[in-house]
């Protein structure tokens, strides 16, 4: 499986990590709009990661939970989604729970995201995931918009355990993030998440959590409103780069 090459010299690099064999986990989505609602035309699964069935709280569009049954990702896991949404087809991704990637003695865990939207509408809502201490990990996700397609969608990422007292200072955490439209470069974000970023004040300053959000199609008046969003203790910024709020 193929998850981020161009990441895996420098995690891999950094860590001093050994090739390890972990869980290898694989799940396809496929969302069609069929008469007045959208069906999960197509599901497959490799390794431990599924969806059960689809709800719909809201009248047509779909919503379906991603599960991963043994609760966490550790060193050597692999594990990639894949999904397809098809012309008006209407369908929100989350998952019940937060993501866990726990501390590794060397091998890195990976994830990757591919997510395809033709002229739907996808909605890529998962809850955050908390990066032990040592945890080394690289996730790539990258999303495909073409014709009429809409995407609001989100990554999360929560370094350390606050609540313990356990700061992220071992560890190392690559991340990509990107989003095309019709085949054009609209964003394409790398950062490296480490005791040094989190501590420097050109990268976290002291912060235990960062997060991006993306929303497509958008307007300069959609990015007053994001701009004017006030949070005690979050430091907040936007911009609107040809179309897509960031």
């Amino acid at each position: 499986m193929d998850i981020a090459p161009e990441l895996e010299g420098g995690a891999g690099a950094a860590a001093g990590a050994a090739p390890a064999r972990g869980w290898r986990a694989r799940l396809e989505l496929g969302f069609e709009r069929r008469g007045a609602a959208t069906v999960l035309a197509h599901q497959r699964h490799e390794g431990p990661l599924v969806v059960q069935r689809p709800f719909y709280p809201e009248g047509p569009v779909c919503h379906v939970y991603v599960l991963h049954p043994p609760g966490g990702v550790v060193a050597g896991d692999e594990l990639q989604v894949q999904l397809a949404v098809g012309p008006q087809a209407q369908a929100l991704v989350t998952t019940p729970a937060a993501g866990k990637f726990y501390r590794s003695a060397g091998p890195t865990a990976r994830l990757r995201q591919d997510l395809d939207v033709t002229g739907g509408t996808l909605e890529w809502l998962p809850q955050e995931n908390i990066y032990y201490p040592g945890a080394l990990a690289v996730q790539a996700t990258q999303v495909r918009l073409s014709g009429a397609a809409r995407f609001l969608g989100w990554e999360i990422a929560c370094l350390g355990l606050a609540a313990r007292g356990a700061p992220f200072e071992q560890g190392l955490v690559r991340q990509q993030l990107e989003l095309q439209l019709d085949g054009r470069w609209l964003l394409c974000e790398r950062q490296r998440l480490d005791a040094p970023m989190c501590a420097a004040r050109w990268g976290l300053a002291g912060g235990d959590s960062v997060g991006t959000l993306l929303a497509y199609p958008a307007d300069a008046a959609l990015l007053e409103q994001a701009r004017a969003v006030q949070v005690e203790g979050v430091t907040l910024a936007a911009t609107l780069v040809e179309g897509l709020l960031v």
